[in-house]
């Protein structure tokens, strides 16, 4: 492995694109240090610090890439963009003007992007709205509000819009260099901004996990190396479905035949299609009802009864909240899948090109076939994230550090990205290494 790094450096072109890479994130993650105005400090670090932490704060910082907890200019990182693409995917079936762009190659992607990043701006205005809005509330007994001069009317105008256009600025300067990054880069650049911030807070989470004791420590670090493995496992797992491609006569000066085609090839079909998006719509509709229920706790009526029942039996030590959590990531897995699928339209593409799968004739049969096939693989990776999900809580209730999502050095969500980014940036060197006849990393 050394070898293949000193390899990569030795490049002039890779070497250039390492050093982007390494320059764009670490530009990123200086930005993510300059405050906005009228932060209280000593009461935003006092609730990140807090053992019993806001579920959707700890959820926003995580996308944030830590910089919620600076609350700095880039307090919401790439989530907004994320959303606006998870949009555009979610509508590309239902609306036959987006389909039609898939099918027109790369003038259309480009137009689908730009859509994206239109749709991007009014959701970083909404979200920023919503964050200031969150923090402007104490969020804990004996807690100050964070933002204290938030408002639309009187003097707290002027500081409340340089908030929202300096969060919605810092969003679409993320969104900026991720994009360069993977023009200029190695790796997708939105995750590679999204894994420095994962990787920046594994120190503070080791030292909050060394204060438990170190032997606490030991454990939780073994248990995240093996989920490491695991991820590994099922993410390289795919199921090859085999492929011929039929022979065709052309013919070729005069009256010369010349037979093409009839080579033999698979379509890999991957264990975990999905990546981590189901993850995020769960926790995502998860943290819903729970958030809502905290700002009618306080009321003595009804209504507080409803929203404390809410808030304890939806909170993350509840048994409930990581079965719901469970449940939603299958469910999602499945219907994100089925999604990503159908967008491909891989019978009809096979058809078109004169393949065809041996023993299964072409059209409605493949069709069958392949969903056939997709929900038997489709089931163990949505089992395998349904367990990633939950395991904190398994971790907790083992070895007795209580239910909570902050056992582990990185979150479950994290794990995945991590070592997502960390294989397709290695892949991405290999190929490059390959390419000009050195060895890679995979030997």
């Amino acid at each position: 492995m050394l070898d293949a790094v000193r390899n990569a450096f030795r490049l002039p072109d890779l070497r250039r694109k390492l050093l982007t890479t390494l320059g764009i994130l670490l530009a990123y993650r200086l930005a993510a240090h300059i405050p906005l105005p009228g932060v209280n400090r000593e009461v935003l670090d006092q609730i990140f610090r807090s053992t019993d932490q806001n579920v959707l704060l700890n959820l926003l910082n995580f996308f944030s890439g830590g910089a919620l907890s600076q609350f700095s200019v880039m307090a919401m990182g790439v989530y907004p963009y994320i959303t606006a693409s998870i949009i555009m995917q979610l509508l590309q079936p239902i609306v036959p003007q987006l389909e039609a762009l898939t099918r027109e190659g790369d003038a259309g992607r480009q137009v689908l992007n730009r859509y994206t990043h239109y749709l991007t701006i009014p959701l970083a205005i909404l979200q920023a709205i919503g964050q200031s809005t969150l923090l402007s509330r104490p969020l804990g007994s004996g807690t100050a509000a964070v933002l204290s001069n938030w408002g639309f009317s009187g003097e707290a105008l002027l500081p409340t819009l340089t908030i929202i256009i300096s969060m919605t600025a810092g969003t679409m300067l993320a969104m900026w260099m991720g994009e360069m990054l993977t023009e200029q880069g190695i790796g997708n650049g939105v995750s590679l901004i999204i894994f420095a911030g994962i990787v920046a807070s594994v120190p503070n989470q080791i030292r909050l996990l060394y204060q438990q004791g170190f032997t606490q420590l030991l454990v939780f670090s073994v248990i995240t190396v093996l989920t490491v493995a695991l991820i590994v496992w099922v993410q390289e797992g795919q199921r090859r479905i085999p492929v011929q491609y039929g022979k065709r006569v052309r013919t070729m000066r005069g009256n010369r035949l010349v037979m093409m085609g009839g080579q033999s090839t698979y379509v890999p079909m991957r264990v975990n299609t999905a990546g981590m998006i189901p993850l995020i719509f769960a926790q995502s509709l998860l943290i819903l009802p729970n958030t809502l229920a905290s700002y009618f706790i306080a009321r003595t009526d009804w209504v507080g009864s409803v929203a404390n029942f809410f808030y304890t039996t939806l909170s993350p030590q509840a048994f409930l909240y990581w079965l719901a959590y469970f449940l939603l990531t299958v469910a999602f897995t499945y219907f994100y899948t089925d999604v990503m699928f159908r967008q491909q339209n891989l019978p009809d593409t096979l058809q078109k090109q004169g393949g065809f799968i041996p023993g299964i004739r072409p059209g409605p049969r493949t069709e069958a076939f392949l969903n056939n096939v997709l929900g038997k693989i489709t089931l163990v990776g949505a089992l395998f994230l349904g367990l990633v999900a939950v395991l904190p809580y398994l971790a907790g209730l083992i070895f007795g550090s209580g239910a909570s999502s902050n056992t582990l050095i990185i979150s479950s969500t994290g794990l995945l990205i991590v070592v997502g980014v960390v294989l397709d940036t290695m892949k991405q060197i290999e190929a490059q290494l390959m390419m000009r006849n050195y060895e890679g990393f995979i030997r």
